[in-house]
């Protein structure tokens, strides 16, 4: 497990150093201009927006540094040949794999959680200069606590899409890797189209392909609860608990998938 260690800092420490300093200044810039924009333009739905924004923005930020760190977890570094410094040492090519996904999703945990508090910067501060008569027309308060359960399933849907990333990057090279890997988030937030299909085609070959491929693929638009939060609507623990537990079921089945390839590749 030492190894996983030192590696999972050395990942992290190049990550944060490399990237994402860049990305949280771009994402507070991005805040910044959207809350002035928004406070202009609309008419008493500023607080319900600026939600919608910084959520948003938090998952398409995340999901570019998951992607783009993901693929250059291994495939990069085959390509540049760094790799073999590593595998040099006296380390398992299991523990690369999983020391750089631990590594990755700490470089993720950061970056949210500047992120969020990016988010309830705003708020807060239209929070503080809005009145009492002006806020009593929200269905939530502009700093609604609820809202950190959005924030934690996209953090959960991160590490997801990071080991597919890793995944595809154990056995392709960084284009392609991150070619499937958007393509596979694309069609995983219409997974519930893919299980209806076979009930609008006449085809029942390809209605159940798409059945099939709905329960294969992962469903990632069960992590998506940014409009229940934003208007107000009750998310339950127990959904919470389930889709984790579905998460951490389908990242353990393609981590053992990526350690496999990984330590029957040849890099002679």
């Amino acid at each position: 497990m030492s190894a996983v260690k030192a590696i999972a800092v050395h990942v992290f420490r190049e990550s944060v150093r490399d990237r994402v300093f860049y990305n949280l200044v771009l994402f507070a810039f991005f805040m910044i201009s959207a809350s002035y924009s928004v406070g202009l333009l609309s008419a008493g739905q500023e607080v319900k927006i600026i939600k919608d924004l910084g959520l948003g923005a938090t998952s398409a930020f995340g999901l570019f540094i998951a992607v783009f760190l993901g693929i250059g977890l291994v495939s990069k570094e085959v390509e540049r040949r760094s790799l073999y410094t590593i595998l040099s040492k006296p380390v398992h090519r299991h523990e690369v794999v999983l020391g750089k996904y631990v590594g990755l999703v700490l470089t993720l945990a950061v970056n949210l959680a500047v992120m969020v508090v990016a988010v309830y910067g705003v708020l807060g501060y239209i929070s503080v200069t809005e009145s009492e008569e002006f806020k009593r027309g929200w269905e939530a308060p502009a700093v609604d606590p609820a809202m950190l359960t959005a924030f934690f399933l996209i953090f959960v849907q991160l590490m997801l899409v990071t080991v597919i990333a890793l995944f595809f990057s154990t056995f392709s090279s960084s284009i392609v890797a991150a070619g499937l890997t958007f393509g596979l988030y694309i069609v995983g937030h219409f997974n519930a189209e893919l299980r209806a299909l076979q009930d609008v085609v006449d085809a029942p070959i390809a209605g159940f392909v798409a059945t099939a491929l709905s329960y294969v693929l992962p469903d990632l638009a069960a992590f998506d609860v940014s409009a229940d939060v934003v208007h107000a609507q009750p998310v339950t623990v127990g959904y919470v608990l389930l889709t984790v537990a579905y998460a951490f079921v389908y990242i353990g089945a393609l981590l053992v998938a990526a350690m496999a390839v990984f330590s029957r590749r040849d890099f002679t």
